[in-house]
């Protein structure tokens, strides 16, 4: 996660710069506030003001605790142990008066984690990030469903004291415990939901830094809102909470997004794009979260083949193209982009990208050659590159076009989509080459390599290998650079996807305001520590 400076708009109750109304958006409606379940980014903000859990990472990548105040790991790394905070509460608002009163609020205990953990291996709940946590002893076999979901390794010893035992030592483990996915979940509240967890305000109970007060949305109306109040019982000497109040709208579109912030309605956005936001007006602060890289539709009998994707692979001198390229992008050589961070670093400063530079003139005009042979022609035919204008500029791939004309004598054009027409001619097969971002769902280089083993466009040539279960059964922390390096060689190999730039996302905010987090693998914006100096 990334320090960004915040915006609020209220009166100062407290000084400090704390205590204000922050009034905010959110792009469409939550789809849930089920941690176990959520993987887009409206539902993952809320998540991430709402709920807390036993580990958390920093603005650096590294890993802290939360709610647990120790934690011991055995010698073999099998076995984890933790001791939980006595002063970390449930809360829900039963007579929604916004009073903290006796009856409302219960200690979080260690079977609400054990339980969480186990929801997220059972198969019938078909969780996005079950297959990360398939370390967890049994856990495998238990998503599977070849086992029972009471066989997981996840104990509760007593009430403040939690017991994981995994199958294999996983240095990605700690990483996996302070993603959202690992927060608490209470068992008896949610059986009383039944089927609602997480769906709607009354469906949602909180132990984090602000607990839910309303959430409207009506698909076919409009003052769509999410209502939130500071969780005075969660704060503590360690965890100011600064915000009294989160007032989100809910818009259909960022071009609403921005015409609310340019009216000075909203704290702050998050977005591809800053352009058109003065820098000395506005603080703009960036994360090069996202990698683009070209993509082949597998029914297109001549952009699909081997031979002519490494031709156009290797034709592609990124060292010149980043001479050409705005601060906005940067040349990718490789799949996890530079804002993953290890050990404190970013991981393409552990792990030079160039070594996966394939750069050779001489050799792509051979596989050209090997290709038109295959295919019957004796040229190949122009076509297209699929590309989301909401997320990048194309220009840099007129750079790339022109040097695949000049060198291989192929011409290939540009054709720019809005996003809902990107993902639905994607889904469709309507493209031959498309510039596809891959985003991870958290900071790890795993949810880059996952991307290849869960996305339909990516998973064409990828064959169903399992890297991402390699970098898990990697067990040490230093060994987890050579786990990343050989997962994304073992990728690029396939010449599936070709990377072409890494990406910034941004948090464009007013200058005067500090201390919002913007985690922009996830879109997640935390603001428990959001403070206004105006």
């Amino acid at each position: 996660m990334f320090v960004l400076p915040s915006v609020s708009c209220g009166n100062d109750s407290k000084g400090g710069g704390s205590g204000y109304m922050y009034s905010l958006t959110l792009l469409r409606n939550p789809r849930t506030l089920d941690p176990q379940n959520a993987d887009d980014a409206s539902s993952l903000t809320v998540i991430k003001n709402m709920f807390s859990g036993l580990l958390e990472t920093d603005r650096k990548g590294n890993i802290s605790c939360c709610n647990a105040v120790s934690y011991d790991v055995s010698e073999d790394g099998l076995e984890y142990t933790f001791y939980l905070r006595e002063d970390n509460y449930w809360f829900y608002d039963m007579n929604k008066n916004d009073v903290i009163e006796q009856g409302e609020f219960f200690p979080v205990v260690a079977a609400d984690y054990a339980f969480a953990l186990k929801r997220l291996l059972d198969p019938e709940m078909h969780s996005p990030y079950a297959k990360d946590f398939t370390c967890i002893q049994h856990g495998e076999l238990i998503n599977n469903g070849e086992l029972a979901l009471e066989l997981a390794g996840v104990t509760a010893i007593s009430d403040y004291v939690l017991k994981i035992n995994l199958d294999y030592p996983c240095a990605e483990f700690p990483q996996l415990l302070a993603s959202p996915a690992a927060y608490p979940c209470n068992e008896k509240f949610f059986n009383a939901t039944k089927g609602r967890y997480g769906l709607d305000d009354e469906s949602v109970m909180s132990n984090g830094a602000f607990f839910m007060r309303q959430w409207f949305y009506d698909p076919y109306g409009h003052n769509n809102i999410l209502y939130m109040k500071k969780n005075e019982i969660n704060e503590n000497e360690k965890y100011e909470i600064s915000p009294t109040f989160l007032s989100f709208d809910i818009l259909g579109s960022e071009e609403n997004i921005r015409q609310q912030f340019k009216e000075e309605g909203t704290a702050c956005f998050t977005s591809y794009n800053c352009s058109g936001y003065n820098p000395e007006k506005y603080s703009i602060s960036s994360s090069r979260a996202v990698t683009l890289g070209l993509v082949f539709n597998p029914e297109d009998k001549t952009y699909s083949d081997l031979n002519l994707r490494k031709a156009l692979s290797l034709s592609i001198d990124r060292n010149a193209l980043s001479k050409q390229l705005s601060s906005d992008v940067s040349a990718a050589y490789g799949i996890i982009p530079p804002a993953v961070n290890l050990f404190g670093r970013s991981y393409r400063e552990l792990s030079s990208d160039s070594q996966f530079d394939v750069y050779n003139v001489t050799d792509a005009k051979s596989y050209l050659e090997k290709a038109k042979f295959e295919i019957g022609k004796r040229s190949v035919e122009s076509t297209k590159i699929l590309v989301n204008s909401a997320v990048v500029n194309s220009g840099a791939l007129h750079v790339i076009s022109q040097t695949w004309q000049d060198t291989l004598g192929i011409y290939i054009g540009i054709e720019d989509v809005t996003n809902d027409e990107f993902y639905d001619r994607i889904e469709s097969g309507d493209y031959s080459i498309a510039l596809y971002p891959i985003k991870g769902r958290t900071s790890s280089g795993l949810s880059f390599i996952r991307a290849f083993e869960e996305t339909d466009c990516l998973t064409e040539y990828y064959g169903g290998q399992t890297c991402g279960n390699d970098i898990l059964k990697c067990p040490t922390a230093a060994g987890l650079v050579d786990a990343y390096s050989d997962a994304e060689r073992e990728v690029l190999a396939e010449f599936g996807f070709i990377p072409i730039l890494y990406k910034n996302c941004y948090l464009i905010a007013d200058a005067d305001n500090e201390e919002i987090y913007y985690d922009a693998f996830s879109g997640a914006v935390d603001y428990r520590r959001a403070k206004n100096y105006s």
